[in-house]
């Protein structure tokens, strides 16, 4: 589907992109986390053809991203998006979905994401998360082979993010769906792969729990004699085999795995 490859891109004296390589198959949900300037939106902005790469080989459905017959296999949601002020939301659902050779229904679309109530309603009169909802909606809108969502949930409330999560696993069944976000618990909830950068470098590509036993550290609790014990190590199998084999008595075990938050600062370094 998507194919970037030793990837290189500078803005002045700033390297963005210092030799990233990137790639989504049929079928995947890949999260892109990294810290803020970690160039994440210049590595989506070159995948689907809106930035040059200074240096590197982009591939899309085997192709050059700029050609034109990629983007009739491709829905995107950039960062910030307008609407003409004055058509409403089914206006735009359909003009965007009448791109696409075999687009979805747009009253199907509209449902998906709760926009039914507000087919009628001018852009214009859109609130920033009711807008944020209509530009995700338009991703999915032509039926496309590839969505790409860069911070799709920015500003949409729990009940419109979950809405969200649940349209995208049901998408990923004969597509795919390339997302950066900053919410940790979104890369959990939805991401077959994780992809972590920093520095305009790749430093982790596999799936979140990969990312965990790797880098994270495992908590045991347990009540001992002399009260509630609490102690993080990284071999709390061996651990707990110790305290059996030297006889301590202890109750209330409890081994906590790691988290995602936790195994990707370690990987950044401390860095949110």
């Amino acid at each position: 589907m998507l194919s970037l490859k030793d990837v290189r891109k500078s803005y002045g004296a700033t390297r963005a992109l210092d030799g990233m390589s990137l790639q989504v198959d049929s079928g995947e949900i890949v999260a892109v986390l990294g810290p803020n300037g970690a160039g994440k939106t210049t590595a989506i902005e070159i995948a689907i053809g809106l930035r040059a790469p200074d240096a590197g080989e982009v591939r899309l459905f085997d192709r050059s991203p700029r050609s034109p017959q990629t983007r009739l296999r491709l829905g995107v949601t950039p960062q910030e998006s307008g609407f003409p002020d004055a058509l409403s939301v089914e206006e735009i659902v359909r003009f965007g979905a009448s791109h696409y050779p075999h687009p979805a229904d747009a009253a199907d679309v509209m449902k998906a994401f709760g926009l039914e109530a507000l087919s009628q309603r001018r852009a214009g009169t859109l609130s920033g998360g009711e807008s944020r909802r209509l530009a995700v909606a338009l991703a999915f809108a032509g039926n496309p082979d590839l969505v790409v969502l860069d911070e799709p949930t920015t500003g949409l409330d729990v009940e419109s993010r979950r809405r969200l999560w649940d349209v995208v696993r049901d998408y990923a069944a004969g597509h795919s769906v390339l997302f950066t976000t900053h919410y940790l618990e979104e890369a959990q909830a939805l991401a077959t792969r994780v992809v972590v950068v920093d520095a305009g470098r790749v430093l982790f590509d596999g799936s979140t729990g990969d990312m965990r036993r790797r880098f994270g550290v495992r908590r045991v609790s347990y009540v001992g004699r002399e009260g509630q014990v609490a102690i993080t190590i990284d071999d709390t199998d061996e651990y707990v085999r110790t305290l059996v084999r030297d006889g301590v008595a202890f109750s209330n075990l409890e081994i906590v795995p790691p988290t995602l938050e936790e195994a990707f600062l370690t990987v950044t370094g401390g860095r949110k």
